[in-house]
């Protein structure tokens, strides 16, 4: 069967102010006591008068003018009404035909093949967030639900895309782009799993014969990228499986079941007009000037695309690296801090992207906490570059370093990993070795050059790796040179 994927996605970005989108609570709601950042307004308590809080408006614009959006100079609040628990007022707060931003896109570059892919964005508007359920269960079934109301009113930004996008790969690389330029702007941490950032994806199958659109469904509950991936793969196949068997596929909200590793049915998918949408009487039409466009447009910091064609340029590296680097603004930063004491970018980033993501990612730990400093990176390199240690023990120096927070140096002299560059030591050493491996020996001396690589391996680890590899290989050779002769 021939077919083509067709994905839009709604992203929710939780904009970074200290107060509530219209009102004075506090937008800290994580490890809160439940319920204790609320007013009358959060509430939707009667009387409540919303006032719109001029920093959301402020962080929701740097953000569509980095997605090339256009600006409107008139937009609109809407009550958009539905019942759910965690939203007190049983309507929210959101923007409808007017919204704060229209018409952007975002350009990707996707997979191996360097595919260029342009995604186009229908809207970015302003919305409040809802509270929070929290269920109690017993032996595995809910069995009560409580409701937390520190997040209700907290600023949202909801970015829409076009069904532009025609894998879940390509959805990946949008939402991974996406993260890193609120990031850079500061208007979001983008931590999907706390919530920060949340992604809705509408995903349909069209015949690529009749160009006839199918059913579309819609993807909730993803807290991953990897969750999202694999929810997007799994509709896919569940679609196309329909179809091929002839049976219909209903326009539905799904959930992610991330344990059971499918999408199950939540509810029938709502039309716009079932919200009954009406502007809202409370808030006067929002007037943004060019003037103060273009002041936030002057101010925006560096961007992702801009800092990986820095890096490529000032420091040589490579496509790939450079985009590993800029993809998490904080992993940048501790690069650039390095790079101004350690001049070999290419092995430094090596050790970021190798050693230090892997401890990161074993201890669950941001790069903006490690224990090991930028500096103290920079210079445990240095130790390398010096002879004072090799590259086997630097990994084990590293590990400590990670562990105990305590500087390579010091490091390096209390456990007296120091290398081995005494060459009369390390000539016993040769000689033992030479002694116990002949035929390594007779098999160098007939032509096979690889087997001094084994005698080397011998010597270093007779010396548990402290013996400077160069010297060992140089000083071997020079020896069986002598017994040819």
């Amino acid at each position: 069967m021939q077919d083509d994927i067709v994905i839009g996605l709604e992203i929710h970005v939780q904009l970074s102010t200290k107060t509530k989108i219209f009102c004075n609570c506090s937008t800290d709601y994580i490890d809160q006591e439940p319920n204790t950042n609320t007013c009358p307004v959060c509430l939707g308590l009667p009387g409540g008068l919303p006032v719109l809080n001029k920093k959301a408006v402020e962080l929701a614009i740097r953000t569509a003018i980095a997605l090339n959006c256009r600006i409107n100079s008139t937009s609109i609040f809407h009550r958009k009404n539905y019942f759910y628990p965690d939203l007190p007022k049983a309507f929210q707060i959101s923007q409808y035909d007017l919204p704060l931003a229209e018409e952007g896109f975002m350009e990707l570059i996707v997979g191996k093949s360097k595919k260029n892919s342009k995604i186009r964005i229908t809207r970015a508007h302003m919305e409040e967030d809802a509270g929070k359920l929290v269920h109690i269960e017993e032996k595995g079934q809910i069995v009560d639900s409580l409701v937390d109301y520190n997040r209700s009113c907290v600023p949202l930004l909801e970015i829409v895309t076009e069904p532009d996008i025609r894998s879940s790969e390509e959805a990946i690389v949008f939402l991974q782009n996406l993260r890193s330029i609120v990031q850079y702007l500061g208007v979001c941490d983008g931590n999907l799993e706390c919530g920060s950032m949340r992604c809705d994806a509408n995903i349909s199958i069209r015949d690529s014969k009749s160009h006839q659109l199918g059913t579309k469904t819609e993807v909730k509950n993803m807290n991953s990228f990897r969750a999202i991936k694999r929810a997007l793969d799994y509709e896919i196949c569940r679609q196309r499986k329909l179809i091929e068997d002839g049976e219909k596929v209903s326009q539905e909200t799904r959930r992610w079941d991330e344990a059971n590793n499918q999408t199950v049915t939540m509810r029938s998918k709502e039309e716009a007009h079932d919200y009954r949408y009406f502007p809202e009487p409370d808030l006067l039409p929002l007037k943004i000037k060019d003037s103060w466009v273009n002041e936030i447009k002057d101010s925006l910091p560096e961007l992702p695309v801009d800092r990986k064609e820095r890096f490529t340029r000032d420091f040589g590296l490579s496509d790939y690296d450079a985009s590993r680097l800029v993809e998490i603004k904080s992993l940048g930063d501790y690069f650039e801090e390095a790079a101004r004491d350690y001049k070999d970018y290419k092995k430094l980033t090596n050790w970021i992207l190798s050693e230090l993501l892997r401890y990161l990612g074993e201890e669950g730990t941001e790069i903006s906490s490690s224990p090991i400093s930028a500096e103290s990176l920079a210079e445990l390199l240095h130790l390398i570059d010096r002879k004072v240690i090799s590259g086997k023990i630097a990994k084990t120096i590293f590990e400590k370093m990670f562990k105990t927070g305590q500087s390579a140096t010091d490091l390096v002299q209390k456990s007296g990993l120091t290398q081995i560059s005494d060459k009369e030591e390390i000539d016993i050493i040769i000689e033992k070795v030479i002694e116990d491996n002949i035929q390594s020996v007779q098999d160098y001396r007939s032509g096979k050059e690889k087997a001094v690589n084994f005698l080397v391996g011998q010597v270093m680890r007779h010396t548990k790796g402290r013996a400077q590899p160069d010297l060992v290989l140089n000083l071997l050779k020079e020896k069986m040179n002598k017994l040819e002769n």
